[in-house]
């Protein structure tokens, strides 16, 4: 049988579109109080009434790049008392840019992802994690990616930094043994959100061809997982999920059908 998580403290980063406002509203049904940051509050706040009105125990929302550590600290050192017994973390923050050869790519590019998926991932646990361990109880799922476990043309950096998700990951698990605080990645694969969309920068059409004559998954499919993932009995920890739509076997491997 599992848990609940009714009335626990649930920070998401990244929560305003995509597979954050999903998992928010995954964890509202399920009665968590949400604490929501992205990089602007405008779809934050316009979330609120939906969360609420799903079952949320409470909304809390502020603006935040993780990828700045000064922001990040700032951020924790004025949290409302209230909110600060954070018990579930939603490391969702990320983004990919360009598609480009490792030795033509942008290197402002490389800053960007480095900085928000590697480093942000850091910066946000590094924040939060003392006081799971401090009350011996908490869970984090850090957002990963097929591309950690296979890379593709393209990809070098943004692979890089997922595969560097899924080392913190376990490294994370090893330095926790013998607390019960609980470390998952959830690993997906084509998720249809405004990720290509970002990483062509706004082209809308270019980014459509990634999932075309492909049944990609959707943001609530990885919600679920997460939702899954951090209700389960408190003695059982779900180290990893790779999920995939039908039409994806690994990060290169598609089925494409005839239009």
């Amino acid at each position: 049988m599992g848990i609940s998580i009714a009335g626990k403290i649930a920070f998401i980063t990244g929560a305003s579109a995509g597979i954050g406002k999903a998992t928010a509203l995954a964890l509202a049904a399920a009665g968590a109080k949400l604490l929501l940051c992205a990089r602007t509050t405008d779809a934050l706040e316009a979330m609120r009434q939906d969360l609420l009105s799903a079952g949320a125990a409470g909304v809390h929302s502020f603006a935040l790049d993780v990828s700045k550590r000064d922001d990040v600290a700032n951020a924790f050192a004025s949290l409302p008392a209230e909110w600060q017994a954070i018990e579930i973390l939603v490391n969702n923050a990320g983004l990919a840019r360009g598609l480009e050869k490792l030795y033509l790519d942008d290197i402002d590019h490389w800053e960007q992802m480095i900085d928000t998926n590697t480093k942000g991932l850091l910066y946000i646990t590094r924040a939060v994690l003392p006081g799971m361990v401090q009350r011996n109880a908490g869970h984090v799922v850090n957002m990963g990616s097929t591309a950690g476990w296979l890379a593709y043309a393209g990809g070098a950096v943004y692979c890089a930094t997922k595969a560097a998700e899924k080392i913190l990951s376990e490294g994370m698990r090893i330095d926790l043994m013998g607390t019960a605080v609980r470390v998952t990645s959830v690993d997906p694969g084509m998720v249809e959100t405004r990720f290509s969309e970002v990483r062509f920068g706004g082209d809308k059409k270019r980014a459509a061809k990634v999932y075309a004559n492909v049944t990609p998954l959707l943001p609530e499919d990885v919600a679920d997982t997460i939702l899954w993932a951090v209700t389960r009995p408190a003695h059982v920890n779900v180290s990893s999920v790779l999920l995939t739509p039908i039409d994806q076997a690994n990060a290169v491997t598609i089925n494409r059908r005839a239009s």
